[in-house]
């Protein structure tokens, strides 16, 4: 899944290239791309043609075209979703489930989803400029709004494995599967480790480091293991290359040279270092 940084790139290049241009229509192919917008794709297209873009804003792994009728635009990409400015009038290729024309006569938007879980859909604004349909979601690190010391006491009112608690966007938003194996090989904790055991110091320097590692992806175009994961001209990024927990099973750990390894967690893979991450003691529930 496209986790904050990658999504943050797409986004950068949306602002680029509609911000200010006007909707002369919209093309949605097929029932699936619309399945969040209970209307249908043809309200849903007649409800953007003639809206002006304003900006493009993102919270979290969530993303949204702000329209000038006070509505959003929400693209979920899902696993393979992807927004590409194409020149006008070229075909559409075999996996584009949307297209939007504008007024100018310049570059298209395609919405392109080769594995179909991404989506479309229209939600209302808050007074605070988050659509309804994402204001569930809690605020991410780079957001003005985000209160790290609010996170923390939370995470440390629980009493569950602090990997779990990052990846819980209702707490914190934009922390996905392999920034959180980052920042907690960066600080030297196994994901496993329950949040009520940790200092508040550490699980602060958990965030700081899952807030470092993002950035540091976002400046390398995020992390591109598929080549699905691409910015609006086609592109991958690269971070790949600097990951040092994520996908490096069997590898020496870029610390101490330890053999990397891989466990399961919540259906997921994890991977961290055994001797910098030891995995926590087995706990012992006392029989009353």
């Amino acid at each position: 899944m496209p986790e904050l940084p990658e999504v943050e790139v797409v986004r950068r290049g949306l602002a680029d290239h509609v911000v200010g241009r006007r909707v002369a229509g919209a093309e949605i192919i097929g029932l699936r791309v619309a399945r969040r917008h209970v209307a249908g794709p043809a309200d849903l297209a007649a409800r953007i043609t003639g809206s002006t873009v304003t900006s493009v804003s993102r919270r979290g792994k969530y993303l949204w075209l702000v329209l000038d009728a006070d509505e959003a635009l929400i693209v979920h990409l899902g696993m393979s979703g992807q927004m590409l400015v194409k020149p006008a009038g070229l075909p559409r290729d075999k996996h584009c489930h949307a297209v939007f024309h504008f007024l100018d006569d310049g570059p298209a938007l395609h919405f392109v989803d080769q594995r179909t879980f991404g989506g479309l859909a229209l939600s209302p604004l808050t007074p605070d400029g988050v659509p309804a349909a994402v204001a569930h979601i809690a605020p991410d690190p780079f957001e003005a709004s985000y209160d790290q010391a609010a996170v923390v006491r939370r995470m440390k009112a629980r009493d569950s494995a602090v990997k779990r608690a990052l990846l819980d966007q209702s707490l914190v938003s934009g922390i996905g599967n392999i920034y959180a194996d980052e920042a907690l090989w960066r600080a030297k904790v196994h994901g496993e480790r329950i949040c009520a055991t940790l200092t508040k110091p550490t699980l602060g320097r958990i965030l700081d480091h899952a807030r470092d590692v993002m950035s540091e992806a976002l400046g390398q175009g995020g992390t591109s293991f598929d080549s699905l994961y691409v910015n609006v001209n086609g592109a991958s990024g690269y971070f790949d290359r600097s990951l040092h927990a994520y996908g490096r099973e069997g590898t020496p750990c870029d610390r101490c040279g330890t053999r990397m390894r891989r466990e399961q967690f919540m259906n997921r893979s994890s991977y961290s270092c055994p001797v910098c991450q030891p995995r926590p003691r087995p706990r012992v529930r006392r029989l009353s």
